[in-house]
């Protein structure tokens, strides 16, 4: 058995399925297919089961992909270290952050971070989905979540705080919410989840309680929400790092302070895969980020 049969082994169970992996490996599904073939031939076992839609791994072929993926990963870090000798940190950082978040406080972060490291490419996507965030070829996401996945590492970056709030002008003019339920008949600009009722979770002590919400404006796009708000058109729900500034700056006031709120979860989280290989790069980001996150006086999220 050789390296490339491992490395072809890793590269499939990795992308999911053949065709993803065809694209990754700039080969045909069909000459994919033959080699893994002739590899299960020459083990005389099977290595992955298929389905319509994906291949995973038996027994042996995860023991297979775990070795193959050790001795990837010892290869890239031995690449790493000769092409490096003597130079700048060079490479390159696939991220995907939250849209909100990514502009409104990752950003700077980002640009001080290249200002530093000068020779690493950070190709940045600005999103919001959770399902298989890292199958897209992303070596970090960060993400809002209450609990992260098991099978990915998880490093805490700060609580989420939301905030109920409304321009000046909007509240001198209406009555701001004083219970949670009072938010039902408001105006609420918010994020949610197309296709789902959006649940409001607020924590007062130890008590939980939960209220439906029907908003009159909805985007995933932070930097309008934050508009809609200043523009006195309702109550945000909202993390508070949209309108920390107007909030300190008088423009914006908030109401059910002594509540704790959440919609999408409680912590902002920094993901990636336990057994990927990571550059000096990707290891340079993470910490670089995981710093920055941990000097914010409100934490990281907020």
């Amino acid at each position: 058995m050789d390296v490339n049969a491992l490395t072809l082994l890793v590269e499939i169970l990795d992308a999911g399925n053949l065709s993803e992996a065809a694209r990754r490996l700039k080969m045909s599904r069909a000459n994919v297919s033959y080699h893994l073939n002739h590899l299960e031939k020459s083990i005389g076992l099977q290595l992955v089961r298929r389905t319509t839609r994906r291949v995973e791994p038996t027994e042996i072929g995860l023991k297979l992909y775990e070795h193959g993926r050790a001795i990837q990963n010892a290869l890239v870090a031995a690449r790493e270290s000769v092409t490096t000798l003597g130079q700048t940190l060079q490479g390159r950082v696939r991220l995907s952050v939250p849209s909100g978040y990514g502009q409104l406080v990752m950003s700077d972060w980002l640009i001080q971070f290249k200002r530093l490291y000068p020779g690493i490419v950070l190709d940045v996507m600005f999103e919001n989905r959770v399902e298989d965030l890292l199958r897209d070829e992303v070596d970090i996401a960060v993400r809002v979540m209450s609990e992260p996945p098991q099978n990915l590492v998880a490093r805490d970056m700060g609580p989420v705080r939301y905030v109920a709030c409304a321009s000046k002008a909007w509240a001198s003019a209406h009555d701001m919410p004083q219970r949670l339920e009072d938010l039902r008949a408001a105006p609420v600009i918010t994020a949610a989840v197309v296709g789902r009722q959006l649940r409001l979770a607020g924590y007062l002590g130890d008590a939980r309680h939960e209220v439906l919400l029907e908003p009159s404006i909805i985007s995933e796009n932070f930097l309008f929400l934050r508009q809609a708000i200043l523009a006195g058109l309702g109550v945000g729900i909202v993390p508070d790092y949209v309108v920390h500034d107007d909030i300190r700056g008088g423009e914006v006031v908030t109401s059910l302070d002594t509540w704790r709120l959440s919609i999408f979860g409680t912590h902002m989280y920094m993901l990636y895969m336990p057994d990927r290989h990571h550059t000096r790069a990707a290891t340079t980001f993470i910490e670089f980020v995981l710093g920055e996150a941990g000097k914010t006086g409100r934490g990281a999220a907020g």
